[in-house]
């Protein structure tokens, strides 16, 4: 297995070259953009999924959690990457995902899989801009009795999510930030 600076340029190479796309968009946080980060386009690629999940399990390997997981599709790849990482490395880890409304069917559940009250948490994002929608989760989480214990963002846009997560007392670990992407 390559160490973890190749696997941060392979991701990286992946990012500049899949998941950024130019062109007038409205991102999540309302705020209009002249660029976008798509990471859908890479997180199901087998080799960076592979990649992030080790990368995850590297940051988070010394943290005392209970269960990985963050909001619905953004998230889901990264949880999956990230629990079947800590498999290989032989730990058992659960993950989850947070719906962004409840179902109207079923068990009506907001949080999805194992997740219990009392649960420690790292949260995990595909691209965080002003961390809004990550706020959102926290709240679900803490509701239902989880305590974060890290954020984890694969791509920080740079726009105010740092320090909202550092009002909250959040531990905030972007992989890479807007600007390794030489993006101003």
């Amino acid at each position: 297995m390559m160490g973890v600076q190749a696997m941060r340029e392979r991701v990286l190479a992946y990012l500049v070259a899949r998941a950024l796309r130019f062109g007038e968009v409205v991102l999540a946080s309302g705020q209009r953009s002249s660029f976008y980060v798509d990471c859908k386009m890479i997180l199901l690629n087998s080799e960076v999924a592979a990649l992030v999940g080790e990368l995850i399990y590297d940051l988070t390997k010394d943290l005392e959690f209970d269960a990985i997981g963050g909001p619905e599709v953004g998230a889901i790849p990264i949880t999956t990457a990230a629990v079947i990482a800590y498999y290989r490395h032989g730990r058992v880890i659960e993950g989850f995902f947070v719906r962004k409304s409840v179902k109207e069917h079923g068990l009506q559940k907001k949080i999805e899989g194992k997740f219990e009250p009392g649960n420690r948490v790292v949260l995990v994002e595909d691209v965080t801009t002003t961390g809004g929608s990550s706020m959102q989760v926290v709240e679900t989480v803490e509701q239902a009795g989880g305590k974060i214990v890290c954020v984890i963002s694969l791509l920080d846009r740079e726009q105010g999510a740092a320090e909202r997560f550092a009002e909250r007392g959040l531990r905030f670990v972007p992989i890479f930030r807007l600007s390794d992407l030489g993006v101003a």
